[in-house]
């Protein structure tokens, strides 16, 4: 039977993630998933897609808030601030609220970057609906993450596209929350229901795939795979190749690393 063979989560958007042997989820799916990001003059989102460095950013969650660590730069303590000035981003057409973090985090992340930049932590009242012709129930909604709360990749998919390669790439180049082991390549590609624990989730819309999967998440550099292989056969007529399933959960709760994934319902076709 599939299971959940690990769980991610990543404070910052765009910057490293973390394995987690368990995930409390609320409304916006994992705790503190994409809670914060970090924006640019006017308010753009910067993302690994034009700045690939924020790869090499390790933002390591703390009770109070983060403690961010990068080559070159002294660590930092981002105390989190809940209410205080804030500031648009526009993320993907969605304009959302952000509390900007203060003068300490925009200068680390401003030297580091070498660009003018600002940490925002997603406003805790705000409201940012997934997209309607997606979501489940009423009240879905996402964090600062590109459209849905959960992306859920097998491991089997992930060694069929390997084979593919001249050079494997490691599951961390597409950033899911949810890896699942023990089914066949591209299996959640199927799924339209399951449950995990006491968890059901909905798997709603193919993730197409950008840039940021080309940047070797180790160095910051990068290239030009996969997305040369997977257009060569995940496209499907749609603008991106797809890799992985967007998914939103029905309600908060616990994930758990090893929980057996039970298909509660299948997808008329893939």
């Amino acid at each position: 039977m599939p299971y959940i063979s690990s769980l991610h989560v990543y404070p910052v958007k765009s910057c490293a993630g973390h394995e987690l042997t368990w995930a409390q989820l609320d409304a916006r799916g994992i705790r503190d998933d994409r809670s914060w990001i970090v924006v640019g003059d006017g308010g753009a989102m910067l993302t690994q897609r034009d700045k690939p460095a924020l790869a090499l950013v390790q933002p390591a969650l703390s009770p109070g808030g983060l403690a961010l660590s990068a080559p070159g730069m002294e660590e930092l303590a981002v105390p989190r601030i809940e209410e205080g000035d804030i500031r648009n981003v526009d993320v993907w057409g969605d304009v959302c609220e952000g509390i900007d973090q203060g003068d300490e985090a925009a200068d680390w992340f401003s030297t580091y970057l070498d660009t003018s930049a600002r940490l925002l932590y997603f406003k805790t009242d705000f409201v940012r609906p997934v997209d309607p012709d997606f979501a489940r129930q009423a009240g879905d909604q996402v964090g600062f993450a590109d459209g849905f709360p959960l992306l859920v990749i097998s491991e089997a998919s992930l060694a069929d596209l390997n084979a593919r390669l001249e050079t494997p790439l490691r599951m961390n180049r597409f950033r899911p929350n949810v890896v699942v082991a023990d089914c066949p390549p591209y299996a959640e590609d199927t799924w339209k229901r399951v449950r995990a624990g006491e968890m059901e989730i909905d798997l709603v819309k193919p993730c197409g795939r950008c840039a940021t999967t080309l940047v070797e998440q180790e160095s910051g550099t990068p290239g030009k795979e996969p997305l040369r292989t997977l257009a060569a056969y995940r496209k499907f007529d749609r603008p991106a190749p797809s890799f992985g399933q967007n998914a939103v959960h029905r309600a908060p709760g616990v994930l758990e690393a090893g929980a057996a994934v039970q298909i509660l319902e299948m997808r008329d076709s893939a």
